[in-house]
């Protein structure tokens, strides 16, 4: 079937729009590639200061041709999506050998983990991490002696600062290999409402942790739908991951085998071998269509309408909420995972996960077919899936049925026409809204507002009972990127549940972030302006009428007059000192809009 003609529209306008930008950054990519491989040109003292570490490796990388492989990795133990890289660079150093090549890890990233630092000072950290984890990609290439790079990320920001980094030596081939998966505990939805107990006053603490314990039991990625893993379903579909890798388990030999798989394709991608293909190339406009197309089909996290705006323009590439929206107008949900249904990754896995939807989505137009990959030509190498024949790897073709139609159906058939996610404007803004978990009926909501200047504030009100009665539309801002680096505002979610259960018409509108894991209630988030930054939602007070609609797409203010008041202000101190924040004084100063990647790089 040919393209979609909407998809074909928002691409041909995606790449006038970038024209040159693109072409400049492809102009420096050809000039990097054109003086080949570094090491050749590292002083002898250079070079020996290289190879002094590399023990049994040391006279192949003096001497030898076979290429060399640079490992970036966000390893630590600390987290359990992360904790599974601690063995790979031994196997990747063994994979790299009996290819006749070698590999180093050239510095690692930090890692740090949404979850652990929800409500807490930490995650005013968050966003900003993506970009110092770009940062540190660029010091650990920086001495130029590798042909290829691999890069070990799962997590929320690492993997779009990973790819931020890499698009930087974008003349170097990459491949990014994941950690899987943990296996399934305590299910999502079981853990949910366990939270909302806990908010109600009905179970104590003891019985909270108890449950996080079931839920959160092992190595690998969480298993909800949110960032972590929508970064994974993207890698795919974008053309950086081996295909059907993403959902693999840690831990399990097939797992291991893939791991060294795409140690050697990497190495195999250089520019010393035939089939030299660097990341620039595949990182186009036609893989970032391909990904928000994945986003919508999916359902996943809103914060790849950050990152990916974010990570595109890294490549010279402009994307905008625009080209999300009138994607997300044409491609039609396949898949219901947590918090969007009851099932985790690891049942999507298994009811047919990438390789079924990427192969539903090519077949009815929904993606371009003739993309450059890590595997070579074209997407068709997603629809098959690993397996291991006698110990070795290999691939077969991949389901072309659903094995579980609650979790992925045919888009034939789909859970819903369009996709998951909303742009919301008006004269409050612009916002976006994850609409794939929100049901029909609680999509429009005009009400009153109750403002608050950050979460704890919204926490008390509804503790003290002020939240108890009537339709309300919950306003928390000055929680920007400038404001405070944009934390997620999860904590206010079981309160917020809890509210929409007994009855209530509720909303959120919000500069801050929430992500993948939403929930049901509607939320306009991401808002531009933010508070700080001149917005509209910084005139709101209690009582204003706001009218949140995610099927007409407005996100108004009704009560005259709101736009002619001054805007209030904030007291922001608490946010500029403790827990690192004091040192990203200077991202908060110079970090771009919410729709512009909220990055601190330029194009």
């Amino acid at each position: 079937m040919s393209l979609n003609a909407t998809l074909a529209a928002v691409t041909d306008r995606i790449i006038e729009r970038s024209r040159p930008t693109r072409e400049a950054y492809l102009a420096r990519m050809r000039a990097a590639a054109s003086k080949g491989p570094a090491r050749a040109h590292l002083s002898c003292s250079g070079q020996a200061h290289a190879y002094a570490a590399t023990g049994p490796d040391q006279e192949t990388l003096a001497t030898g041709t076979g290429g060399h492989l640079g490992i970036v990795t966000a390893y630590n133990d600390m987290l359990s999506a992360h904790q599974p890289f601690e063995t790979y660079p031994m196997l990747i150093r063994e994979a790299v050998r009996e290819a006749g090549g070698t590999a180093q890890v050239a510095g690692g990233v930090p890692a740090m983990c949404d979850g652990i630092t929800q409500g807490e000072a930490g995650m005013e950290l968050s966003l900003f991490s993506r970009d110092s984890i770009a940062m540190s990609v660029g010091i650990a290439l920086s001495h130029n002696v590798f042909d290829a790079t691999v890069f070990l990320g799962v997590c929320d920001k690492i993997v779009p600062g990973l790819v931020i980094g890499a698009q930087a030596f974008g003349h170097l081939p990459a491949v990014f290999l994941p950690a899987g998966p943990m296996t399934s505990g305590l299910s999502n939805d079981e853990k949910a409402q366990i939270r909302q107990k806990f908010a109600k006053g009905e179970i104590g603490r003891d019985e909270l942790l108890k449950a996080e314990m079931a839920a959160y039991h092992g190595p690998g990625t969480c298993t909800f739908y949110g960032t972590a893993n929508t970064n994974q379903m993207l890698m795919e579909f974008m053309g950086l991951h081996l295909p059907g890798s993403s959902f693999v388990n840690p831990g399990t030999e097939l797992r291991d085998a893939l791991t060294r798989e795409g140690a050697k394709r990497a190495l195999s991608l250089s520019a010393l071998g035939n089939h030299y293909t660097p990341t620039c190339d595949i990182l186009d406009e036609k893989a970032f269509v391909n990904g928000m197309v994945g986003l919508m089909a999916t359902g996943g996290s809103t914060n790849l309408l950050i990152h990916l705006i974010a990570m595109a323009r890294a490549g010279g590439i402009i994307l905008d909420w625009q080209d999300f929206s009138e994607i997300s107008d044409v491609v039609p949900l396949l898949a219901r995972v947590y918090p969007n249904g009851l099932a985790d990754v690891n049942h999507f896995h298994a009811a047919g996960g990438l390789g079924y939807m990427i192969g539903q989505l090519l077949e009815n137009g929904y993606l371009h077919p003739d993309t450059k990959t890590v595997t070579g030509e074209g997407l068709g190498a997603y629809l098959m899936e690993p397996f291991l024949d006698g110990g070795a790897l290999t691939w077969r073709k991949g389901t072309t049925e659903s094995l579980n139609d609650k979790i992925v159906r045919p888009a034939s058939d789909p859970f819903q026409k369009t996709g998951g996610l909303a742009r919301l404007t008006g004269n409050l803004g612009t916002g976006v809204m994850k609409i794939s978990a929100v049901a029909e009926e609680h999509r429009v909501v005009e009400a009153p507002v109750r403002v608050f200047h950050d979460q704890d504030e919204a926490k008390a009100a509804f503790k003290a009972g002020e939240l108890d009665e009537g339709d309300v539309v919950i306003v928390v801002r000055f929680q920007g990127p400038k404001a405070n680096g944009m934390p997620e505002l999860h904590s206010m979610t079981p309160f917020l549940s809890i509210m929409q259960g007994r009855g209530q018409k509720v909303a959120l509108v919000t500069d801050g972030r929430m992500s993948g894991a939403s929930g049901k209630v509607p939320s306009a988030i991401h808002v531009v302006p933010e508070a700080l930054d001149g917005g509209a939602i910084a005139k709101l007070q209690d009582g204003d009428v706001v009218r949140v609609d995610a099927v007409s797409g407005d996100l108004e203010v009704l009560t005259e007059g709101v736009l002619d008041r001054p805007a209030a202000t904030a007291d922001l101190t608490s946010y500029r000192h403790g827990t690192g924040r004091e040192l990203f004084a200077l991202f908060r100063n110079s970090v771009t809009s919410a729709d512009t990647g909220a990055t601190v790089f330029g194009v």
